[in-house]
């Protein structure tokens, strides 16, 4: 554990509080938004990681894993919704409709699985 310094500054004595480093990669989206999730539904959870510095490694695996987990459904979804090459060809909005409902789809399973638990 760090050992904490203090400044004398009149009659009082002032801890000496350091920042850590700013983080290399902004968030993504899913990672703001498990993050306004946290602050507005699990504050006590959200002040305890920031507090010990584990929130933002928390905010970066939780987005990074509704990325991959996106990816990885999309596929299948498109396919289980008719959202093929050939109709994208065909009739390219009846397509682009399709693949919003299929993201649609996707960003509410990851909603209720990975944002807010």
């Amino acid at each position: 554990m760090n050992s904490l310094t203090y400044s004398q500054n009149g009659d009082y004595l002032i801890p000496n509080l350091t920042l850590d480093p700013a983080p290399a990669q902004p968030l993504g989206k899913y990672g703001r938004m498990r993050q306004t999730y946290l602050k507005q539904n699990r504050p006590v959870l959200y002040n305890r990681m920031l507090l010990a510095g584990t929130l933002f490694s928390h905010l970066q695996e939780v987005d990074e894993t509704a990325r991959d987990r996106l990816e990885r459904m999309m596929p299948q979804l498109a396919k289980d919704a008719g959202a093929t090459e050939q109709l994208k060809a065909r009739d390219p909005m009846q397509w682009v409709g399709l693949m919003n409902t299929c993201k649609a789809q996707a960003e509410e399973i990851l909603m209720a699985e990975l944002i807010n638990s």
